[in-house]
């Protein structure tokens, strides 16, 4: 028990921040209300009543952009372990980090052909 200690005592740390810090907000933030802050906020899009029956349709070009850089940002974070490694990992490193480096920027290409990095 005494290894755990430090890890017990620095997420009673944690979750007393949280806490804390959600119940100073609520407590001393201001109260002003208006209808401008209670409605959902869609990317900037201004949210229209539903007409009767119909479903509303509304660009998704946001979310796939977000995806996209995600998936790419996950992606290069892999690069890191090669780069820390490298000299270790020889000629089969080096293969291995180039065909995935190819993979990706196949996968950009594609992306950028087919328009999906356009922001109209």
């Amino acid at each position: 028990m005494n290894a755990y200690g430090p890890i017990l005592i620095l997420g009673g740390v944690a979750l007393a921040f949280a806490v804390v810090s959600v119940v100073i907000s609520s407590v001393i933030g201001p109260r002003r209300r208006n209808r401008a802050k209670l409605e959902a906020y869609e990317c900037g899009i201004e949210p229209l009543p539903p007409t009767a029956g119909l479903v509303q349709r509304f660009p998704v070009k946001y979310y796939l952009t977000a995806m996209l850089f995600i998936i790419f940002d996950i992606e290069i974070v892999f690069l890191y372990p090669w780069a820390v490694a490298s000299d270790s990992l020889g000629w089969f490193g080096l293969i291995a980090v180039a065909l995935f480096i190819v993979n990706v920027s196949v996968a950009y290409a594609y992306e950028w052909r087919r328009g999906g990095l356009r922001w109209d």
